[in-house]
């Protein structure tokens, strides 16, 4: 199938675009683009297990540390936030070789326009190449750059303190700015019988998991999932220091491709969105994963926006469920392993 933004950045690479083959380059938000196979050494970073895994599958090279290591040719395939994507272009400064070239590649409807006209605050020049409803802007080394302006980017995209909590977020990680409502409407409902071995399916920076082992002193296992590694490794500075010696485990895993091991209490806020897509697939995908991950007499407590659709789904697991607490917003799901 063809991808449109991968479609539209090799075209930078074409008559059109004038840049050449690079003997070595660096592709920050990687995703699999079949021509670049050839290229005599590509690399690629990239968060999200579901998408470091295609880049794996399609025969590139994944690095988890970028270390100190600059290329002369670095490719940004940005993500959904603005504050991310301006720090993925800080990272780019940062690996980008002396007298190197920054490609970027983005679909218009993710404001690809506006990206061009930020990132010139700091390049003072860029190229464009337009097709396919994207955009690929091209920025050269040439020594003028506004360090200063990448400098706040790179600033704005530190790890932060949520206001009022003791937790830490990165930018571009779900619920960055703020506890998610949903989970904090969830926390106020869970029963207080809660314990043995806890899942937390897309735990995100760790706001549930964390908090199920503040109030429930005979939990003794909680195990995170989440897809995004960025996100995993803030649940890590929030969760282990509230652990008090019970067994913590961070696994950077797609929840969708299913879990080992069964729990007695599954814990979830399941992901709605592909990107900018409204997706419930991913949802249902969790439920029924959750659904086969229960115990005997194990439970399943989803919270979700009410006007998601979950309850046929449950239907079909064949399980007994309820609705165990409404707001104008939210709806929390239990579901039991009778």
């Amino acid at each position: 199938m063809s991808n449109p933004v991968a479609d539209t950045l090799m075209l930078a690479f074409s008559a059109e675009g004038g840049l050449a083959v690079p003997e070595r380059a660096l592709v920050i938000g990687a995703e699999p683009v079949g021509r670049m196979i050839t290229w005599p050494d590509v690399v690629g970073w990239q968060p999200l297990k579901t998408k470091a895994e295609a880049w794996k599958r399609a025969g590139f090279e994944l690095i988890e540390d970028l270390g100190d290591e600059r290329w002369p040719l670095v490719v940004v395939l940005p993500g959904k936030s603005k504050d991310e994507t301006l720090a993925w272009f800080a990272l780019a400064r940062d690996h980008l070789a002396p007298g190197g070239t920054l490609v970027v590649a983005m679909p218009n409807t993710a404001g690809a326009g506006r990206f061009e006209k930020t990132l010139r605050q700091a390049t003072r020049e860029t190229r464009a190449i337009t097709k396919n409803k994207c955009r690929t802007f091209i920025a050269t080394d040439d020594g003028s750059w506004d360090e200063s302006v990448i400098d706040q980017w790179r600033a704005d995209g530190l790890r932060r303190t949520l206001p009022g909590t003791d937790y830490v977020v990165d930018p571009g990680v779900f619920s960055a700015k703020g506890v998610d409502p949903g989970s904090a409407f969830l926390m106020e409902h869970l029963p207080h019988t809660i314990r043995g071995k806890v899942a937390d399916l897309g735990a995100g920076w760790g706001y549930l998991s964390a908090e199920v082992l503040k109030r429930f002193p005979d939990v003794n296992r909680v195990d995170l999932f989440e897809v995004d590694s960025r996100a995993l490794d803030c649940a890590r500075a929030n969760v282990a220091p509230v652990a008090d010696g019970r067994d913590v485990r961070f696994l950077w895993q797609d929840v969708t491709l299913g879990i080992k091991g069964r729990y007695d209490t599954i814990v979830m806020n399941p992901p709605f969105h592909t990107g900018q897509t409204k997706d419930l697939s991913l949802g249902l995908a969790f439920l029924k994963v959750a659904a086969d991950s229960l115990v005997k007499r194990g439970k399943l407590f989803i919270v979700a926006n009410r006007q998601l659709p979950y309850e046929a789904a449950l239907n079909e697991t064949r399980l007994p469920w309820s609705i165990v607490a409404e707001n104008p917003t939210y709806k929390i799901l239990l579901m039991e392993n009778k």
